[in-house]
């Protein structure tokens, strides 16, 4: 295994998580040529099946078409897996048997270590996140289990959350690297108001905890109080952590 090592990702859900995620870990990466920067194969599979049908018995399980790009991905080289989709790690397991002895970051497990780490006190959270996801209940566990309360929009604001992430998948509401020229501000405003009734009930930061809700939210754009509430991309630190381990420096 090479000293930096080959990074494959599993994306296409969606294309445009996938692109702002490769976007996002290029600019991380110290390099003053195009030699210094990481080798990285992406599988940019949009068709892989939807993750929240599966997750509620809707729909065909994508854990084949998963455990199919993990197997190409390592047979192209690839020495450490990822994959930025929070939903599709309720299918994790079937990746990390396709991958064997190759590595993959968990987006979930890094999302809250590295919350834990920034806001040590943080008693509780909101999630935005899809339905599937929240079903599976990927971060409440892992949030509960590190001694943090999750918060979850109800109702009509969790139904919000899902129009949002869907007008990014259809290109309509997006900010950011992969911002293709459309932006709906309406939509961005309505994800803000649920997150603020989020910190109303007593989440103390924002987790984006799907891969296309920083397309359209950032630091900043939260406040309740009279203050900003911390804002933590499952995006942003995936990449942090994929470039830490791939260049040994983390």
């Amino acid at each position: 295994m090479s000293a930096r090592r080959v990074v494959g990702v599993i994306g296409g859900m969606g294309p445009d998580a996938t692109v702002d995620f490769f976007a996002k870990l290029v600019a991380a990466t110290r390099a003053g040529s195009d030699q210094e920067h990481l080798r990285i194969v992406i599988d940019n599979d949009p068709g892989v099946p939807d993750r929240t049908a599966a997750i509620e018995g809707r729909g065909e399980s994508p854990a084949p078409r998963l455990a199919a790009m993990a197997r190409g991905l390592v047979a192209q080289g690839a020495e450490l897996l990822v994959m930025p989709c929070n939903s599709a790690h309720a299918f994790a397991e079937a990746v990390r048997e396709a991958a064997g002895p190759v590595p993959f970051l968990d987006l979930i497990e890094t999302t809250v270590v590295a919350t834990r780490e920034r806001l040590p006190a943080v008693a509780a959270v909101g999630l935005l996140a899809t339905d599937g996801a929240l079903a599976a209940r990927l971060y409440q566990d892992a949030f509960e289990a590190a001694g943090v309360r999750a918060l979850v929009p109800l109702g009509d604001d969790q139904r919000t959350v899902m129009d949002a992430i869907y007008a990014v998948k259809r290109g309509s509401a997006m900010r950011g690297p992969a911002n293709r020229g459309a932006a709906d501000d309406a939509v961005r405003a309505r994800l803000r108001l649920v997150a603020e009734r989020l910190a109303a009930a007593g989440a103390e930061a924002i987790v984006a905890a799907c891969t296309e809700v920083p397309l359209l939210m950032a630091e900043g754009d939260v406040r309740h109080d009279g203050g900003v509430l911390p804002f933590v991309s499952s995006t942003d630190e995936l990449v942090r952590r994929t470039l830490a381990e791939a260049t040994g420096e983390g």
